[in-house]
């Protein structure tokens, strides 16, 4: 056994005693313990679409994913609904989007934030409009997770067939693939609180389309 399998087995909590809790081991999504679960799933998601994530890209909050798994790209934009935030290139509301110009992005990195807009047919629908002809929307969105203590507005959890229809209302069915990450021991996991590094990379990596964590949609616009 090496060292790091040693040190993940002491820091794992016994099965029996993560079951009987009544409130989580974190209460800030696992980041006090390491990467939130969630966040292992939403990077394999962008690591397997990374050829996608060229030219001129668009991103919400920051750019830290853009700069993570980007290959060849030109322009590197950040997306927000608060003013306040310094690294936004666009200021915009995504259920209106008034401001950001029509097809002007080759890929759109939409993580974890569509459960927080409640039209968010509105959302999906400007996605589609900033986009180039054959750009790519690269979505995630949870199917579990405990409420966002810090937002006001925490509306939605979605699985593969709402977001099948959800999407290809926009795109169109046959330019959306939509996929699931996860599995029953992975989302206890993930609403205990404990980090993607306490699991091993086996219960990682199992899927089962019965307890999907987060669910991955890539959309392309149709040339």
């Amino acid at each position: 056994m090496t060292l790091r399998q040693w040190i993940t087995r002491v820091r794992r909590p016994a099965p029996l005693r993560i079951f009987r809790r009544t409130s989580p081991l974190s209460a800030v999504w696992g980041f006090d313990r390491g990467t939130p679960v969630d966040r292992y799933y939403v990077r394999t998601f962008l690591k397997e679409n990374r050829r996608d994530i060229a030219g001129r890209v668009l991103e919400v909050a920051d750019s830290e994913y853009t700069i993570m798994y980007g290959t060849g790209v030109t322009q590197a934009d950040v997306l927000d609904i608060n003013p306040s935030n310094k690294l936004a290139t666009l200021v915009a509301d995504l259920t209106v989007a008034d401001r950001i110009p029509s097809a002007a992005f080759d890929c759109f990195i939409l993580t974890q934030t569509l459960q927080f807009i409640f039209d968010i047919e509105s959302a999906i629908a400007n996605a589609y409009r900033l986009l180039r002809p054959g750009g790519v929307l690269l979505a995630t969105v949870p199917s579990v997770s405990r409420i966002a203590p810090e937002e006001p507005a925490d509306y939605w959890r979605l699985t593969v067939p709402s977001c099948t229809r959800l999407f290809a209302k926009s795109f169109g069915g046959e330019n959306i693939s939509v996929t699931s990450y996860g599995n029953v021991m992975t989302c206890v996991a993930f609403l205990q609180g404990m980090a993607y590094g306490e699991l091993s990379r086996s219960e990682l990596a199992k899927k089962d389309d019965a307890f999907p964590l987060i669910i991955g949609v890539r959309a392309v616009k149709a040339g």
